[in-house]
Formats: structure tokens, C-alpha cells, sequence
């Protein structure tokens, strides 16, 4: 085994909650309105001169602003660094239906952002689970008050500590639109284990179906209904509520909630396929990496809608730095060139009409059936395996394992067999 430094985000609860909500909640108002402070500025050059400032450039307008010293300077520095970052974003979609990012209020109300402490903002006691978040000059000013917030905290889940981190990097107050939670951004030093085996699997990423694996004699389906189910209810909740001043504080809670459980989802979903891959002694996984699909082809309106919405990247890189800690080596494979979706795995005839009903695919030349994401998946495993099967009699491409994520437990599980 050889030891390898990552990156890791701890989230903790406060235990001292009520004493230190207040505090919290006065910075992640702060932070709010210092972001609609570089969010006016961004207009106004805009509108002068056509040109959008980038983050730096925004801490130097605002350095002096009032608004600057409600935070910790590396605080208020992070605030703007998001608003350049989000701005970026939304630049490099060019899309005429999005909207630039907006002011986080709503008729006087300011929501709560998220307040990020980086290392001279910070002090950790690890020793009685404490940590003090220094405050802006400006919350300083009365002469009771404290020159810093002291959280004490419980790292989730209950069997994790900081005491054998290596470094805290930054500590982000992160309000939940119930509670305040504290992220910590560690790194840590891991035992990375030898190659579980020689086998080598592919995973196909997709929409419908979230990832599709396979590992030659076996393969996997990871569907995706609990994902879509939650971008539709959640953008309804957003859109029900979007006001003529910008986005509601509701509308700010969808959109959080939203992507919390995004995250979630694919972290258990990553964190699947690497256990299933390992435990069938997989050595190597090709990930299909579909670079340009955004650029390559205008697929209409809410096609190109829901290829924004596609988190194929993040997926991507949990797969791949998961199974880096379990000693698995992982290769992306360009789907673009190799023609995985239009190629029979088996044959290798290339068509382009292949799909019929529900995602099946049925090759005209070797007659091979299969699902079509399987398909691609093989495909990308036999980019990795030096002499790839083409022996498809026990049907495993036809009729893979499901895998289902439930939300119940927040965990993936075999899809439940009704037996007759």
C-alpha cells in the first residue's frame, strides 16, 4: 500500500447551536448584501462600457466599500470570487434563455449565503470540537461583543474527527433553509490499496439512465427517476415563486435544496459503482467522457436544457478519484470519435439507427439485443481489455442488475425482484 494526500469536505453539526445562530446569521447577511454591492458595480461597468470585471478586479472597487468589512477580508474576498465565478459560468453557456446571476433579495429580505473562513480567518481546537470564525471589523464594533463566533461542533457521521487531519484548508457556514452546518475542507492522507484485480469494466454516463456498467460477464443499471424527480418538482418550486425583484427567498431554498441533493445523489451512485466494480476485482475502469456534447450539435430548447442540467463532469471525477483510493485506475474515453452509442460491441457494425423501443439496441447485421447503454458500455471496456469477450449468450446486455437509488436511506440498493 503507498499513502496518497486528497482533498476531503467534513460536515458537522453545531451543538451550540442557538447561542451562535445569530452571529451566523448576521454574516451570511452580510455576505448576501456585500454580493449585491459587486453585483451593482458589475452593472454599472456593464452597462458603461460592455465589459464584465472579473473577481479580482471586483475586490479592488470594493475594497473600501462598507459592505467589504462585514466580513473577514478573506471572506469578503471569497463572496466576490463566487460572483466572478458565477458570471463566468453563465458567460461560457451562451445561451440567449439564461439569465446572468442575479441579487440574492427579495423585497427586503436577504437570504442567508454561505460565509467561507479561509486559514487566517479560522482556529481550530480539535481536542473540545471547537473552532472560532473570526468576524468583520464591522461586527466587532460594540464593546460586549466578541471578536469571533465559537462554534462547537459533531463531525457527521459521529465515527470521523479532525484530530488525524492533516490541514483544515477553509471552513464554510452553510445554511441548510432549516439550520446553520459547517463544511470543513481538509486534507487528509489515505492508504491507497494494490489493484483489486485485473478485470476492467465501462461505465456509460448518461440522462435517462444515470451510468450504465460493465464488467464483461455482468452488468449494471443505474436509472436515473430519482434525479429527474427532483429537478422537476424543485424547478416548479423555483419558478412558482421568481418575483419582479429577482428570485424569492423560497425560490433561494429550491435551488439550494436542489443541489444538495444532487450532490448526494451522485455521490452515493459513485460511491456504488466503485464498491461494485471492486468487489468484482475490477483493475481498471474506462468512463465515457461525452467533452463536447454541448458544442458538437443543437439538440432544441429543453434538449440543450436538460445537457446544462447534466452533471456528467462531477460524476466523472467522483468515479474517478474513488476508485484512485481503492487502487483502481481510471481512463476516460472519448465518446465523440469512438462511436460507443452507434457501434455493436459485438460485431462492431456501425449504424446509425440502432435504438428501437426504450433504449433497446438490436444490430441488423449480428442480431445481437442489448440495452443500448450497455452497449456503449461494453464498448468502453473493450478500449481497456487487451482480448475483449465477444461471447454475449448469457444475455447480461439485455437484462442487466438494477440499481436504484432510495431516498429513504439516501443509499443505492438492488432493485426489489417481485416474485410471481
Amino acid at each position: 500500500m503507498s499513502n496518497q494526500v486528497v482533498t476531503r469536505t467534513l460536515t458537522a453539526s453545531l451543538t451550540n447551536h442557538s447561542q451562535v445562530s445569530d452571529d451566523l446569521d448576521s454574516h451570511g447577511f452580510a455576505a448576501s448584501k456585500l454580493w449585491n454591492s459587486g453585483r451593482w458595480t458589475i452593472s454599472r461597468i456593464w452597462d458603461e462600457i460592455d465589459y464584465i470585471p472579473g473577481a479580482d478586479e471586483l475586490c479592488s472597487y470594493l475594497k473600501s466599500h462598507n459592505r467589504y468589512a462585514d466580513l473577514h477580508s478573506q471572506s469578503s474576498h471569497r463572496v466576490l470570487q463566487e460572483l466572478g465565478e458565477a458570471f463566468v459560468s453563465w458567460y461560457e453557456q451562451d445561451d440567449p434563455d439564461a439569465n446572468p446571476p442575479g441579487y440574492r433579495k427579495h423585497g427586503d429580505k436577504h437570504p442567508r449565503s454561505t460565509v467561507t473562513w479561509k486559514n487566517q480567518g479560522f482556529k481550530l481546537d480539535t481536542k473540545y470540537n471547537r473552532v472560532r470564525l473570526s468576524k468583520g471589523t464591522n461586527m466587532k464594533e460594540s464593546r460586549y461583543a466578541a471578536d469571533y463566533i465559537l462554534c462547537e461542533y459533531t463531525i457527521q457521521p459521529d465515527n470521523q474527527t479532525l484530530e488525524d487531519i492533516d490541514s483544515v484548508q477553509t471552513v464554510r457556514s452553510v445554511w441548510t433553509g432549516d439550520n446553520w452546518e459547517l463544511h470543513f475542507v481538509c486534507e487528509l492522507q489515505i492508504d491507497q490499496p494494490d489493484s483489486p484485480g485485473e478485470k476492467t469494466a465501462g461505465v456509460d454516463l448518461g440522462i435517462c439512465n444515470t451510468a450504465a456498467v460493465s464488467v464483461g460477464d455482468e452488468t449494471l443499471l443505474y436509472p436515473g427517476n430519482a434525479l429527474k424527480e427532483d429537478a422537476h418538482y424543485f424547478r416548479h418550486e423555483e419558478y412558482a415563486t421568481e418575483g419582479e425583484d429577482g428570485p424569492s427567498a423560497h425560490a433561494d431554498w429550491a435551488r439550494a435544496k436542489k443541489s444538495r441533493r444532487q450532490d448526494h445523489f451522485l455521490h452515493a451512485l459513485s460511491n456504488d459503482i466503485v464498491a461494485q466494480c471492486a468487489q468484482r476485482d475490477v483493475g481498471t475502469i474506462a468512463v465515457g467522457h461525452p467533452k463536447n456534447i454541448r458544442e458538437t450539435e443543437d439538440w432544441g430548447r429543453h434538449g440543450n436544457k436538460r445537457l446544462h442540467d447534466w452533471a456528467f463532469e462531477t460524476l466523472l471525477s467522483q468515479i474517478e478519484y474513488k476508485a484512485e483510493e481503492r487502487g483502481i485506475d481510471g481512463e476516460r474515453t472519448p465518446e465523440g470519435t469512438l462511436k460507443t452509442s452507434k457501434t455493436c460491441c459485438e460485431c462492431g457494425e456501425e449504424a446509425d439507427s440502432t435504438r428501437v423501443e426504450r433504449g433497446l439496441y438490436v444490430c441488423e447485421n449480428c442480431e445481437l439485443v442489448a440495452n443500448s447503454d450497455l452497449n456503449a458500455a461494453e464498448n468502453m471496456r473493450a478500449t481497456v481489455t487487451p482480448s475483449p469477450s465477444t461471447d454475449r449468450s448469457n444475455g447480461c446486455l439485455a437484462q442487466p442488475s438494477v440499481r436504484l437509488f432510495d431516498k429513504s436511506t439516501g443509499r443505492v440498493a438492488p432493485q426489489e425482484q417481485v416474485v410471481p
